[in-house]
């Protein structure tokens, strides 16, 4: 995953990483509110789910320590990071702000 993972946050677009788990409660919450997102911004963001459980070095690279923690990539960077459920207004304000 982590050759993948770095072509995929090397995007000159925004690129949410939603860090999550199959048991966690607040990441089911999250979750439809992503699709949300993603459907409203289309080509201009991209979002992927990457399971803490299944991507442990992943997740000790960027240091997650709850669940879910989700980060927005440009080009490669972290520009944001949040943990906890996110709203569609807040997460759709973060990207415009990183467009």
């Amino acid at each position: 995953m982590k050759g993948n993972f770095d072509s995929i946050i090397n995007d000159s677009k925004p690129v949410i990483v939603d860090f999550h788990a199959l048991w966690c409660g607040p990441c089911k919450v999250q979750s439809p509110i992503l699709k949300e997102v993603a459907t409203q911004l289309g080509d201009s963001v991209r979002v992927i789910k990457i399971d803490v459980d299944q991507n442990s070095s992943l997740s000790a690279q960027y240091q997650i320590q709850s669940v879910p923690t989700l980060i927005v990539f440009k080009n490669g960077k972290p520009v944001w990071r949040q943990s906890g459920v996110v709203s569609k207004v807040d997460l759709l304000n973060v990207i415009k702000q990183n467009v």
